[in-house]
């Protein structure tokens, strides 16, 4: 007997390749993360002058001088809800010092952080991660957004002007863990 004469077999055949294709089709899938948010703005850096030989590998220096890089984008500020609480950085947050978070900074950044409609100029430290609004690029502390003016408007738009991070302020472990904490001593602003 012929298989076209056989329509039992022909639906046993279509009916494993559906299954089959539906049993592909619902594999579970590994979720992709989401990508760094672009900066809003960068300013090209300027081509670096000639410099010394570089010092030993167990003597880091970071370089000081001009920023390595700047966005213009818009900040906001937190506190009182997140005073306390520990930071991406493993510090705890505390709303009166001077610093910020940001989402792809590296964490013990120096920077500063200029309202470009007042013109108030603040140095900051990153030690978190965030803001996690759309559009935005910076989370100052309280102390920071008084500074330059920003807290009774809540966000504004500013410049970031920032410098790498000191390597001598992380242990090894935690610059590994990604965990770069800045001095414990922070500057303190109090109105």
């Amino acid at each position: 007997m012929a298989l076209v004469d056989k329509p039992i077999a022909w639906g046993s055949i279509v009916g494993l390749t559906v299954l089959g294709c539906l049993a592909g089709c619902s594999l579970k899938q590994e979720t992709m993360p989401l990508p760094p948010a672009p900066p809003v703005h960068q300013e090209a850096a300027p081509a670096p002058a000639p410099q010394a030989p570089a010092p030993p590998a167990h003597e880091k220096v970071a370089p000081a001088g001009k920023p390595e890089t700047t966005q213009v984008g818009t900040a906001s500020w937190y506190g009182p809800g997140f005073h306390g609480r520990e930071t991406a950085s493993g510090e705890t947050f505390d709303q009166h010092a001077l610093t910020a978070a940001h989402r792809t900074l590296p964490l013990g950044t120096e920077a500063t952080v200029t309202n470009l409609e007042t013109g108030q100029s603040v140095q900051v430290t990153i030690n978190d991660r965030g803001p996690y609004v759309p559009g935005r690029q910076l989370d100052l502390s309280q102390a920071a957004a008084q500074q330059i003016g920003l807290t009774k408007k809540g966000v504004a738009k500013v410049k970031i002007e920032t410098k790498r991070p000191s390597t001598k302020k992380c242990a090894t472990v935690q610059r590994a863990a990604g965990k770069c904490l800045a001095s414990s001593k922070r500057a303190r602003f109090t109105p």
